[in-house]
């Protein structure tokens, strides 16, 4: 499918509400990949099989280093499907210990003119035990899955931290490594638990919990200060990596006119206008802890040019949700040809050989 077509297939699908497409798409998504010979046509036509884009990150083997970023497979409904659709990996969520609606509808919302998405889902999903009986089923030899789990909306936060630990007790055995999310902004209080103080014995519940990696999920709206404190607790702890970054509520240097903005609500900000504060949250985070954890990029990512430069300030992997939604289901191989095309011009021969090169570059 060219751009062109996909462009004017995004303006028919932009009729319908966000949510709605979401599902027909994903279920069209899930449709293709269900039966042997319908997945071998879709990784044919749309994974870029190439030796150099191989990594091995915290004890994981992966095939390519774009995923796809939790919010689009929140029940593990998908986990056969996204190898095939061309990622390198998925994380599915995010996942709460109990089932739970979300926010009322409607609560996703395009921003066309600036490439980007607004949602307030509020962690709607079927619950733990039902994304490990999904897991559970997932074909053998797939792509490496994380499971992403935030707090029960009903939870309070000073139980927070035996409420992640259910959810990491049922996923841990079923997922390659474990992103523990208190970044989104859609649930009261969430961002809250990004304190320290608050944040060390939620992560210890968790790493008490399972035997795979833990990373942890940060806003870009915290302080330069916070992203410090948070890193130097990740190295403390022991975990494997951090994901940066998750939405934000900001809405400055828009496109989108500001009342049309306004009227949309709250909610988290995703796609291009998060990208210069998740690549300068990256890069923040190399500089001070780069050599002892792994950094997972997400945020604004939509050209090849654009993953390459995360993978240079530091980032192992990389993820990607918004992009995806306006780059249509070539988008991963593109990236990924890319990178590969980027790496040998640049006389590399593993990617791993590139991660965080501007950084001696400057030294």
């Amino acid at each position: 499918m060219s751009e062109r077509l996909y462009a004017l297939l995004l303006k028919l699908m932009f009729l319908l509400p966000p949510e709605r497409v979401h599902h027909l798409a994903f279920g069209a998504m899930k449709l293709a990949t269900r039966f042997a010979p319908g997945r071998a046509l879709t990784r044919r036509l749309l994974v870029a099989d190439d030796p150099i884009l191989r990594t091995r990150v915290f004890g994981v083997d992966f095939p390519a280093p774009l995923g796809l970023a939790a919010g689009f497979d929140k029940n593990a409904e998908g986990a056969d499907a996204w190898g095939p659709l061309g990622f390198g990996y998925a994380e599915i969520g995010t996942v709460t210990a109990q089932a739970q609606p979300g926010n009322p509808a409607p609560r996703l919302f395009r921003l066309p003119a600036d490439r980007a998405l607004i949602n307030r889902m509020g962690f709607n999903n079927l619950g733990a035990a039902a994304a490990a009986d999904h897991l559970a089923h997932r074909l053998p030899g797939g792509i490496p899955i994380g499971a992403n789990i935030g707090k029960t909306k009903v939870v309070e936060a000073a139980d927070a931290a035996s409420d992640y630990a259910i959810s990491a007790k049922l996923l841990g055995p079923l997922a390659d490594f474990m992103i523990v999310n208190v970044s989104s902004p859609n649930t009261p209080g969430l961002r809250d638990l990004q304190a320290v103080a608050s944040l060390r014995p939620l992560l210890q519940a968790v790493l008490d919990s399972v035997s795979v990696p833990v990373l942890v999920k940060i806003a870009p709206d915290l302080s330069d200060e916070d992203i410090d404190a948070v890193a130097d607790l990740a190295v403390e702890l022991g975990l494997a990596g951090i994901v940066a970054t998750n939405t934000t509520i900001r809405r400055d240097g828009l496109a989108t006119p500001a009342d049309e903005v306004a009227a949309l609500g709250a909610g988290g900000l995703s796609g291009p206008p998060v990208a210069d504060r998740s690549l300068e949250v990256l890069r923040r985070l190399y500089s001070r802890v780069g050599e002892q954890v792994v950094l997972i990029s997400v945020g604004g990512i939509e050209t090849a040019d654009q993953a390459w430069a995360r993978i240079l300030a530091g980032a192992s992997l990389l993820q990607g949700f918004t992009g995806f939604i306006y780059g249509g289901p070539f988008w991963a191989r593109r990236i990924h040809r890319g990178l590969a095309a980027k790496l040998r011009e640049h006389g590399y021969t593993s990617l791993s050989q590139a991660v965080g090169a501007e950084h001696s570059t400057r030294a």
